[in-house]
């Protein structure tokens, strides 16, 4: 009985460990501050194309920034069935109502954590706009798909599921309340935190859209679920912006003991912190910069456009 006990705590991490490796890949950011032609906000969004499948990572913040950029940068939104909400806050889901609007054949499948609809104290826009609007958005044809565990929502593309946090990394404000399912007002600290992503042969490309859950504890999930097999790129939001040298430093050591190799930081990471962390990997400015509007990776490295 203990060993059966053993073998079905595991078993999600053993079903979900073996994974095609992507061969041709490139993730564009579509909102995030920082732009040169483009359109910045307080947001994030990237579209993933790996192989024959695209996902849309996030939604930005205005109903028309991604549609806008998108258009800008040539990158057609039709036909992606498939779109990934990190968390709840209206910075990553405020357009979603608006492309699925705008592009119906898209976005059917909204994939998002464990805890996303749970019910926040905060009477703040950001903290309920995915709850407030979750009833428009079923009936404009989004079905929305729970994940609590590892997965592949396609073929080699994986979601973390809800993260287990390992180290005291806590990247989100200190001030909300949520209910829990048993009814109980405990601190919102994000539950619903997930990153997406995939391996090639270079090693993993993990996408954040704010890392609540806390970048380390990102990749310590990452590493049980594809074990021995390098981080090789992230990119996204980690939202270091206001952690101490200390904690950069630290941040940094176990991003260099994890492989990482190319850091793009965008959204909540912070200008300053980017460049800290840079110094501290000791990565070049050609590997580790600030993401903005157009930046994207792909197998031959990272492609910054104008502003860096």
């Amino acid at each position: 009985m203990k060993k059966l006990i053993i073998i079905l705590v595991l078993f999600p991490f053993i079903i979900h460990g073996q994974s095609k490796k992507i061969n041709k890949f490139k993730v564009t950011i579509l909102s995030t501050m920082l732009s040169d032609w483009y359109t910045g906000e307080w947001g994030f969004s990237a579209l993933i194309e790996a192989d024959d499948k695209k996902v849309l990572f996030d939604t930005g913040s205005r109903e028309n920034t991604v549609i806008n950029n998108a258009k800008e940068l040539k990158i057609d939104l039709n036909n992606i069935s498939n779109v990934f909400l990190s968390h709840n806050h209206k910075d990553h889901t405020g357009g979603l109502i608006n492309l699925k609007n705008n592009f119906s054949d898209s976005f059917s499948n909204a994939h998002v954590g464990d805890g996303i609809f749970l019910k926040r104290l905060t009477k703040n826009l950001i903290h309920t706009y995915i709850l407030d609007n979750k009833k428009e958005m079923e009936n404009l044809g989004i079905n929305f798909i729970n994940h609590k565990y590892p997965s592949q929502i396609l073929p080699g593309i994986w979601t973390t599921g809800v993260i287990q946090r390992i180290h005291d990394e806590k990247n989100w404000s200190k001030t909300g309340k949520i209910i829990d399912t048993n009814g109980n007002i405990i601190e919102d600290n994000i539950p619903e935190d997930q990153s997406l992503f995939f391996d090639t042969n270079k090693g993993i490309i993990l996408i954040s859209g704010c890392g609540h859950a806390g970048i380390i504890n990102t990749i310590e999930n990452v590493k049980k679920i594809l074990p021995d097999r390098p981080i090789y790129m992230i990119l996204g939001g980690f939202h270091v912006h206001n952690l101490n040298d200390s904690k950069l430093k630290w941040t940094a050591n176990n991003l260099k003991e994890s492989g990482v190799q190319y850091f793009i930081g965008a959204h909540c990471t912070g200008i300053n912190s980017t460049y800290k962390l840079r110094k501290y990997m000791g990565l070049p400015s050609d590997k580790a910069l600030v993401g903005s509007v157009g930046t994207y990776i792909n197998n031959d490295g990272v492609f910054p456009g104008k502003m860096q």
